[in-house]
């Protein structure tokens, strides 16, 4: 249907202008600008798109919640959770914070909650980010073989008992990505439980088959361990 062109019709866009509007659903558009150069990171991917609007449906409570994204990018899912009255921390590599600052700096008059831009590199100690935040955001962090266990080692440091993750990735059937999202899934069962939001529940919109919104929390200990 006219749905999966939804997302599929923002790849050329991303490309050729630089400056990416996301409408929301009351006020202005979110304006993000993006780089052509420099790998991930830089453009604003379906998944980040995907999982911003979702977070406009009001399925999560946000308002004056603490919330922590990880692989920020240019930081279009943490501005949306920050205009709907969150406590943000935008994370990414050291090469990512300027192009997060000038985001924050365009949609800051969006802006309800709060929101700032920190350095965090996945398996590294996360102190300065605790006590743990009451939601997670990911967009599309599962790509490379070697970045999946310093990935789980922070979201295990970051998480606590009541902490939501939410992770929301496009399935990709290309070469190793399966295999990939395999090992990825089955690490991340050993200490987490995982519940798949329905299609239905999206954006009406801004949804494909092929992209996934994932509930994500801490496995309830019992007892020693």
């Amino acid at each position: 249907g006219e749905h999966e062109a939804g997302p599929r019709r923002l790849r050329a866009a991303a490309m050729a202008g630089f400056v990416r509007e996301l409408e929301r659903r009351v006020g202005p558009a979110l304006r993000l600008e993006q780089r052509a150069a420099g790998g991930v990171g830089c453009v604003v991917w379906d998944a980040a798109l995907v999982l911003a609007k979702f977070l406009e449906t009001g399925a999560c409570p946000l308002a004056r919640r603490h919330v922590l994204e990880l692989g920020a990018g240019t930081g279009a899912v943490g501005i949306m959770a920050a205009s709907l009255g969150a406590n943000v921390t935008v994370t990414d590599l050291e090469e990512l914070q300027e192009l997060l600052m000038v985001n924050i700096e365009n949609n800051k008059h969006l802006v309800t909650g709060s929101i700032r831009a920190k350095v965090l590199k996945w398996g590294e100690d996360v102190t300065e980010f605790q006590p743990p935040p009451d939601y997670i955001l990911m967009a599309d962090c599962i790509y490379y073989e070697e970045s999946l266990e310093p990935l789980l080692k922070t979201l295990k440091d970051l998480t606590g008992p009541d902490t939501c993750v939410l992770c929301c990735y496009e399935q990709r059937t290309m070469g190793k990505n399966p295999e990939i999202e395999r090992k990825y899934f089955e690490l991340l069962q050993r200490d987490f439980e995982l519940e798949k939001i329905p299609l239905d529940r999206h954006d009406e919109e801004y949804r494909s088959e092929d992209i996934h919104i994932l509930n994500i929390h801490r496995k309830r200990t019992v007892g020693p361990q």
